[in-house]
């Protein structure tokens, strides 16, 4: 095990995309018009102070889990906000919650207040006067029977809780609707549901509608009340008019045709079926959600796939239309029916004129991603398939600051599977798009970047109903891999294996079945609505490895538990599942070994049967023996995938639902590596370049940018203070705007011309700027991070020394950081116990300071050559040293020698400069002097005589000085008011020159070279100012006995 303090300080990067996932959670702030918050379903809470132009995270490092399925703000204190975890729309790909937390402060800090093991919260009311009573409805666990579920209340802000409504263990509670009138009234809705890896069932006798008028001191069940549908009863929504709270609306599913909107004008003592529209419970269990308009009765929405409107009291409905769709609520401002929160598949919503338009969803990054990949371009593209939206494409950097929606693009329209891009060809990317996609069968498209074209090339384009009645069966993410040996070469699996050397223009099929195919697997869901989109396609190949090392060898791993291998490239297949897997165990993850020929690591999962324990194996001999490694993963939390670092035997990576862990030791140990990873599911995660690439699936794409210190540490942890060795980075110059925008107490608004992008600046005391985007991907910070541990807090301070391959000193840092702001210049190391990262941005020092002058800056350092350097970090008088490289950009064909003639001229400019400012300082400080002895000779006997030599001297000090530089500029906008003088020309050269790499062009050199004919004119009449004017002051201020003026 490696001490944690190594790994607490490790930083991931948030790479986009802005595209929002699914919210089913919402609320907003009863006083402030613009205040409105969000709960993802596997993205923690958000909030918004300008009505959905940015929203921020408000729960990360303090919950426990990240789904959030019930969102409510106190209407009597807004800043009493609930959060209940777990959403209640219990899909394929439904993440758990760990209970009820509270905020007292407006979303800043949460509290948790119980009710872990209720796993899955439909709806929060408080009370409209008391915030500290608060009704809960609670589903329990959704693949097992568990007690605690149903509605639950407190009337001590959480601290203690009451379970009022409790029906069965296999049924808990969906929906609540409150009386603001009267809150001893509420009606509650109870569902009897269970989800499995091949089935979601909807409805029983658990299944009802329950009315209480105590405030759930007592509660009737008044599912079989007159009007009411007979039979089986499955999810219900339910919503109490406040604009006429005898009206009750109730959306049922129930058997056949009786599912609709049923309305109910006394208090649900009588009923009536007013639609029998199919569109509104058109899916019940995942949508079901019924709202009653606040100030007219006769007005009610329905959030199903489409949002629908009545006007007429539930007889005829229209679509109103929302930004994406499979919308799952809708929250109205009871005192302003205009201003609206809603949300649905494509994240949250916010309109100010009562839904004519909407603020965007593509400002949230809770994507939700099934798998990832990347390709082999520089820089890399991060591709993955986005639950109900496209495939993408996301750069890991841009170079610009910050990675913009308009940076990525969609490669395909796979919302749901694997997505391959084509080795060697990052332009063709294959991807399973079933379940957004025409056609029947895989839906395997081919992206084609070029043409932006796509086509169709599945395995067998035949639709199917349910597993019993396909011969071939795909699931909602089925594997697509290219083999290693040969890039013509591509694997798809359902429930057999097919291979494809021509694109997918043809398909051979080269498995048998290689699933168990229970037929009590392979139906549809029910038993009241069928359900059959392909998300529960059951008995087939969930994972595959086509081998690196061998050509020809194949492993399987399927959804229902069964592992084979070929080792003849599917000639033959031998089943070598371990003997204690259970039948039915979903294989999540078959990653082999980069290392040993034969090596398969291994995650399994049977979450959805209710146990979350994490299943990690390994073998060594292709499956004929396997050895499970979880010691050190909690109880818990159960694994997706597992990968080994491609440089380090050994380190393995593990996603869980809740984060990431480590291993250093081949899986004989794990620890958390979760650092600034915010908590929730990890779906696959990939190692390129020495990058850690994570898919989260509500947390769209994040980067752990250089892990060659893990690979350090893989080899035993270091013994007192550590240098750890710096990767290779590539050298490139800084966009041509970098800094332009970006200053700390503010949102910024652009990255660079053209790239619009909000960001927060923070300024740290060590000097660096660090940026947080709101609405973007954050972008490789630029240079070369160094990282050191000290295993204590140093007595003096410390020091980096950056020498290059001659021994010649390149430029120095220190971390004694003077206490006046204004007495710092450039940046410092931080020297604090633990783990420390500094940020050299590959330039060499800067030039001096103008005195007396904010506007006119220190002349920027050039960037350094590409190279070998050494940095070299003393602490305590003890030093140690690491060498690292700087390489040019691969997609630049530049010459080191055309480099090296750049950086010759940026430091001649650089050095002119140098040359202009020691002129300007020598006339201030003369001239300052020239001052102070004219007004010590007023009145004086030699005032006359003196005071002309002193006005001479002045006067031709001025006149060299304002050649040098213009005084006048003060700010930015002087720039346009006052002439350029040599200064200002010089300093507008070397962001020319430093532009690209490249050689600088002719007329820079012949620029540079007139500029450094003025400077040496004017210093040469400075020279004369002071040999002359100032020398003739001086003999006089001697002869009479006076001190002379210095420079």
């Amino acid at each position: 095990m490696i001490d944690s303090s190594y790994l607490s300080a490790l930083k991931y990067r948030c790479i986009g995309p802005t595209r929002g996932g699914r919210v089913v959670a919402i609320a907003a702030d009863p006083v402030e018009r613009s205040t409105f918050y969000f709960g993802a379903v596997a993205g923690g809470v958000w909030k918004t102070d300008d009505a959905g132009l940015y929203w921020e995270n408000i729960s990360d490092g303090q919950m426990g889990t990240a789904s959030v399925g019930a969102l409510a703000v106190a209407p009597s204190d807004p800043n009493v906000i609930y959060a209940g975890m777990g959403e209640s729309t219990i899909r394929i790909d439904v993440t758990h919650g760990d209970g009820m937390y509270r905020s007292t402060d407006g979303g800043k800090t949460w509290s948790h207040l119980g009710l872990k093991e209720t796993r899955h919260i439909g709806e929060i009311c408080i009370h409209p006067e008391d915030p500290d009573t608060v009704w809960v409805a609670a589903l329990g666990h959704s693949a097992k029977d568990n007690a605690e579920r149903g509605v639950y209340r407190t009337h001590d802000g959480g601290k203690t809780w009451a379970l009022v409504l409790h029906v069965a263990e296999n049924a808990g509670a969906v929906d609540l609707s409150l009386d603001p009138t009267n809150p001893r009234i509420i009606f509650a809705t109870t569902w009897e549901a269970r989800r499995n890896f091949w089935s979601i069932n909807s409805g029983g006798p658990g299944s009802g509608l329950w009315r209480s008028f105590d405030g759930g001191d007592t509660w009737e069940n008044i599912s079989t009340n007159p009007g009411m549908p007979e039979g089986t009863l499955g999810k219900i929504g339910v919503s109490i008019s406040p604009a006429q709270p005898d009206r009750v609306w109730a959306l049922v599913e129930a058997e056949g045709r009786k599912r609709g909107l049923y309305r109910s004008d006394n208090r649900g003592d009588d009923w009536e079926k007013v639609s029998s529209k199919a569109e509104l419970a058109w899916r019940p269990w995942y949508y079901m959600h019924v709202i009653a308009h606040p100030t007219d009765p006769d007005t009610v929405y329905v959030m199903d796939m489409k949002a629908w409107k009545s006007i007429d009291g539930g007889k005829e409905f229209e679509e109103f239309h929302t930004p994406h769709g499979d919308n799952h609520d809708l929250w109205i401002d009871p005192n302003d029916p205009h201003r609206m929160i809603g949300c649905d598949d494509g994240g949250a919503f916010i309109s100010l004129n009562e839904g004519r338009s909407w603020s965007s969803i593509y400002n949230q990054l809770t994507a939700q991603f099934y798998h990832v990949a990347v390709d082999d371009q520089y820089p890399y593209m991060v591709y993955g398939t986005q639950q109900d939206n496209s495939s993408i494409a996301v750069p890991s950097r841009t170079h610009t600051g910050g990675i913009t929606w308009a940076d990525c693009y969609a490669a395909g329209t796979g919302e749901s599977g694997y997505i391959a891009p084509k080795p060697g060809d990052p332009n063709t990317v294959m991807v399973g798009a079933i379940g957004s996609s025409p056609g029947g069968g895989d839906a395997l498209q081919k992206y084609d970047h070029k043409s932006k074209q796509i086509q169709l090339i599945s395995v067998w384009p035949e639709g199917y109903h349910d597993g019993n009645t396909a011969d071939i069966r795909f699931q909602w993410t089925y594997p697509i891999v290219y083999s290693p040996h040969d890039p013509e070469t591509l694997y798809v699996a359902g429930n057999k294996v097919f291979k494809t050397t021509n694109e997918g223009q043809s398909w051979d099929t080269i498995s048998p079945d290689l699933t168990h195919a229970d037929p009590e697997t392979m139906g549809v869901s029910g038993p009241l609505t069928m359900d059959s989109a392909g998300a529960e396609m059951y008995a087939t190949i969930f994972s595959m490895v086509v081998s690196a090392h061998r050509q020809g060898v194949l492993m399987t791993g399927s959804d229902d538990g069964r592992v084979h291998v070929s080792t003849d490239d599917g000639g033959s297949w031998t089943d070598v599942t371990p003997p204690e897997m259970e039948k039915f165990t979903q294989i999540t993850m078959l990653a082999e070994s980069p290392h040993e020929d034969g090596a398969i690591y291994m995650t399994a999962a049977r979450h959805k049967h209710g146990d979350y324990a994490p299943y990690v194996y390994k073998t060594s001999d292709l499956g004929q023996s396997w050895t499970s490694i979880t010691n050190g993963l909690p109880s818990d939390d159960f694994c997706r995938v597992i990968r080994e670092d491609p440089k380090q035997r050994g380190l393995l990576y593990v996603g869980t639902e809740l984060g990431v862990y480590v291993s250093f030791d081949d899986g004989a140990n794990w620890q958390p590596m979760q650092g600034n990873l915010p908590v929730g599911p990890v779906y696959d995660l990939v190692v390129k370049n020495d990058d850690l690439v994570i898919a989260t699936h509500g947390r769209s794409f994040w980067i752990l940018d250089d892990i060659t210190p893990l690979h350090e540490l893989a080899g035993g942890e270091p013994e007192g203070n550590h240098l750890f060795g710096p990767r290779e980075t590539v050298r490139t110059p800084e966009h041509i705007f970098a800094g332009f925008w970006g200053r700390p107490g503010g949102k910024n608004y652009h990255v660079t011309l053209g790239q619009n992008a909000t960001f927060l600046v923070d300024e740290k005391e060590t000097g660096h700027k660090v940026k947080h985007m709101i609405d973007a991907g954050d972008d490789v910070p630029h240079g070369v991070t160094i990282n050191y541990f000290l295993d204590g807090t140093p007595e003096e301070a410390i020091t980096l020394t950056i020498t290059d391959s001659d021994g010649n000193d390149v430029i120095d840092f220190t971390s004694d950081i003077p206490e006046e702001k204004e007495d710092r210049h450039g940046l410092y190391l931080t020297a604090d116990a633990g783990m420390n990262a500094f940020l050299w941005p590959m330039r060499l020092p800067d030039g001096p300071q103008m005195d007396d002058s904010e506007f006119h800056k220190r002349p920027k350092g050039p960037l350094v050559l590409p190279g070998e350097y050494t940095a070299t970090l003393t602490v305590g008088g003890a030093a140690m040293s690491q060498t690292f490289t700087l390489v040019t950009d691969p997609r630049i064909d530049v010459a080191l020698e055309d480099l090296r003639e750049q950086q010759s001229l940026l430091l001649d400019i650089q050095s002119a400069l140098g040359r202009v400012i020691d002129g300007v300082n020598t006339c201030r400080c003369l001239t300052a002097q020239l001052d102070t002895w004219r007004s010590r000779l007023e009145g004086g006997d030699e005032s006359e005589d003196m005071g002309d030599a002193i006005d001479a001297a002045r006067a031709a000090l001025a006149d060299v000085e304002s050649g040098l530089v213009q005084a006048e500029l003060k700010s930015e906008g002087d720039t346009l008011n006052y002439r350029e003088q040599l200064f200002e020309k010089l300093a507008g050269l070397p962001p020319v020159v430093s532009s690209a790499d490249s050689k600088p062009t002719q007329q820079s050199q012949e620029v540079f070279a007139k500029l450094s004919a003025q400077a040496d004119d004017l210093l040469a009449r400075l020279d004369g100012v002071v040999t002359g004017e100032v020398a003739a002051l001086n003999a006089k201020l001697a002869d009479s006995g006076m001190d002379i003026v210095g420079t």
